[in-house]
């Protein structure tokens, strides 16, 4: 899971979609990889420049960037700011509000709107200086945007607002100052208009901030996890210290309740601890000596003692903090599309509503003046593209917290959207499926040795094996607690088992062939077994004692508990399952009748575990490639969405689209589920968006007018932006509670 470094800069003033196509051109022209997330305001730069540099480069394109030291103090910073930003935007919505809103219903119950007189003008121009500084305090930050891009020679949603509000306000005040310009019936003012306009697009900027905090909650949830101090353990007793302070190889304590504070490895002690928040998996792990632990899961009643292994950074919950937060700004498809046609939409839009309004002008009723200018300032104000801007990205942060929540970690927007198109489910058999570890399923005696003795003779020879089946042998006198014996002679006879005494009885434990070297045949009952554990897919180890067939042990790599529903799920979701496997055809066809997967490739290399993959591909299936080990890494890679599982090797991790934080396979079938979701959720914002301004842009040109008498309001116009990017980021938070079926 590890990560290349990367320069992350905080970009406060970037707005909509075409602020982040023109930082996105800014950093290809200077030849730097650059990946732009609206819905956070971050840059992340390849490490391979300088951060003067990249703010240069932002500066070239009219905006200002601020360095952001670490990766997870990012969302801190972005929510202080954000916090800062939201108390702002509320108190310059209410103030102009507070003075607009009383003009305008001066203006609806029949107060007078034009300079008609002397007093009058006195009064609009009291009204002018006024809205001039409510248009600097509570629209500055527009019009400094505005400024900043034009610089640039660019334009973006501040430039519409500006433009917007300040043609008004401007058109107004020359009214005022010089209403002798201007003929009988064309003398109205619209600092109204003004007023309303930032206090309606403020108040939505606020409600939309408050929304958007909801959406990075799974990942500041994750940064919550650390902790901040240690239980030290020394020569003098045990100190609480900072982790920055704790190096790797001290041994720290672990109270009943405290977080882990770094990856480490138990010393002593044992206790149940919950890691649900890190890996989805509900149920407490109990830990003793030798077994891992990692930061910031949550210790229960016990107390123990562990060696660090791992610095803050390298832990592997901030690799997963650093791994969602690089997800959520990554890009899907179909967000690119939207940042191209956003790229070109702000100057289209700027020219449309200048048509517009020198249409009005010349050929439009009287007061035609009047008119154009409603006309500029409502299609200037409406098309503003923050929805469409944001429809993507939102939807992203979402989906990819929500997954990190349930033990499902992806990589990329990219592999978020392909795994909504997965028709076919490649899956590794051992360590996937299975448990990938050989254990003991039965004992069948066929004498009056009984199975305790079996196994505890068997487990005493195979300690001195290296042979795979060992360890199940061992573990089932573990389980048992049944001691382990001396062994008086042992001998490995390869390709047959094992002849070795114990308290002067001689064993055999081996295969067919060992028995037969020692003239011990076997019986109905014996072949009996035999048969039934080649249906189940099992290993047969045969046990004689003394010349005699004592018993059939049945080993085999147990199914995962939750492998038949979890696939079961992948199949109602018209997913085609294929088992992979390197084992034989026998055992794997076995697995493959319990799980119902509809085909099966047994005694495949690691190489051409790639190549079925790739002849799926061929054949038209987009496939998702399911494993856990590094000879499924070339696999992984070429598949179209690569699963690997947690439990798996780094190699798998690193070659893999998506990760199964615990081996519960159900969290595949949730993944998938959550994947579709997603894109519906992104179609149907980039609709909502389109049809806005498809409809908007229109309605305030004027098109209703000919026939209805209706042109919008400029204000109608900023309430209507507000509101299509506040209901965009709600319907992107939809993602964090929808049911995944």
């Amino acid at each position: 899971m590890a990560n290349e470094e990367k320069l992350l800069l905080f970009v406060p003033d970037m707005s909509c979609a075409s602020c982040v196509t023109k930082i996105e051109k800014a950093f290809d022209s200077a030849g730097v990889a650059a990946r732009v997330n609206l819905a956070d305001k971050q840059v992340s730069v390849a490490n391979s420049i300088a951060a003067e540099q990249a703010q240069q480069i932002l500066q070239s394109a009219g905006y200002r960037g601020e360095v952001i030291e670490n990766a997870s103090d990012a969302m801190a910073d972005k929510a202080a700011h954000d916090a800062k930003e939201y108390r702002t935007r509320v108190i310059q919505a209410i103030v102009t509000l507070g003075v607009g809103l009383p003009m305008m219903l001066w203006g609806w119950f029949g107060g007078e709107m034009s300079v008609e007189s002397d007093a009058s003008r006195l009064g609009w121009g009291i009204a002018a200086i006024i809205c001039l500084g409510l248009l600097i305090y509570c629209g500055g930050h527009f019009f400094s945007g505005a400024w900043r891009v034009l610089k640039a020679k660019s334009a973006n949603m501040d430039t519409l607002i500006a433009v917007g509000t300040g043609t008004a306000w401007l058109y107004s005040t020359v009214v005022v100052m010089a209403p002798q310009w201007f003929p009988d019936g064309t003398r109205h003012v619209y600092f109204e208009a003004s007023l309303m306009i930032l206090g309606l697009i403020n108040l939505g900027h606020a409600l939309e901030l408050r929304a958007r905090g909801k959406t990075s909650e799974a990942v500041q949830k994750l940064i919550g996890l650390q902790a901040n101090t240690a239980w030290l353990v020394g020569d003098d007793g045990d100190q609480q210290v900072a982790i920055d302070s704790v190096q790797v190889g001290d041994v720290l304590r672990l109270r009943p309740g405290d977080k882990v504070a770094l990856d480490g490895e138990v010393v002593s002690g044992q206790s149940l601890l919950n890691e649900a928040m890190l890996t989805g998996e509900p149920l407490p792990v109990s830990k003793t000596a030798g077994e891992m632990v990692s930061a910031g899961t949550i210790n229960g009643d016990g107390s123990l003692t562990y060696r660090v292994t791992s610095e803050p950074k390298d832990t592997r919950l901030a690799k997963i903090i650093a791994l969602v937060q690089e997800a959520q700004t990554s890009k899907m498809p179909i967000g690119r599309l939207t940042d191209k046609i956003a790229g070109v939409f702000v100057p289209v839009v700027m020219l449309l509503a200048l048509l517009a309004a020198v249409v009005w002008y010349f050929i439009g009723p009287e007061p035609a003046l009047s008119h154009a200018l409603v006309v500029l300032t409502s299609v200037l104000i409406i098309a503003c593209p923050c929805a469409l801007g944001l429809a993507t990205p939102m939807s992203i942060m979402v989906a990819v917290g929500r997954a990190a929540q349930m033990g499902v970690l992806i990589k990329n927007g990219e592999a978020l959207q392909t795994a909504s198109k997965v028709n076919c489910v490649v899956l590794d058999k051992t360590g996937t499926v299975t448990e990938g570890k050989p254990r003991v399923m039965a004992v069948n005696c066929f004498s009056d040795v009984a199975e305790a003795q079996v196994i505890q003779a068997v487990a005493s020879l195979e300690q001195q094996s290296s042979h795979p089946l060992a360890e199940a042998m061992l573990q089932a006198a573990k389980r048992q607690q049944q001691p382990l014996l001396e062994v008086a002679q042992f001998e490995y006879r390869q390709g047959q088992g094992i002849v070795g005494e114990i308290d002067a009885a001689q064993w055999l434990i081996g295969n067919e062939k060992l028995l037969q070297a020692f003239d011990i045949e076997l019986d109905d009952a014996a072949n009996d077994a035999l048969k039934q554990a080649a249906e189940l897919g099992q290993t047969p180890v045969l046990v004689a004692k003394d010349g005699q067939l004592a018993a059939l042990v049945a080993i085999s790599d147990p199914l995962r508990e939750d492998a038949k529903a979890a696939l079961q799920l992948l199949k109602q979701q018209g997913k085609r399952l294929v088992l992979l496997s390197g084992d034989n055809e026998h055992t794997a066809n076995a697995v493959a009748k319990q799980l119902d997967i509809d085909q099966v490739i047994a005694g495949v290399l690691p190489d051409e575990k790639q190549a079925w993959v790739q002849k799926f591909q061929q054949q038209g299936e987009v496939v998702a490639m399911v494993g856990d080990g590094i000879n499924d890494a070339p696999a992984l890679a070429a598949a179209d969405v690569g699963v690997a599982l947690g439990t798996g090797t780094e190699v798998a991790i690193e070659s893999a689209d998506m990760t199964l934080l615990t081996p519960r396979l159900e969290n595949l079938a949730a993944g998938f589920a959550l994947s579709k979701a997603t894109l519906s959720n992104i179609k149907q914002n980039l609709f909502g968006a389109f049809i806005y301004n498809s409809v908007g842009i229109p309605v305030a040109a004027g098109v209703l007018y000919p026939l209805f008498g209706v042109l919008l309001s400029p204000v109608i116009a900023g309430a209507a932006m507000a509101l299509s990017s506040l209901t965009v980021v709600t319907n992107a938070n939809r993602l964090r509670f929808k049911k995944l079926d």
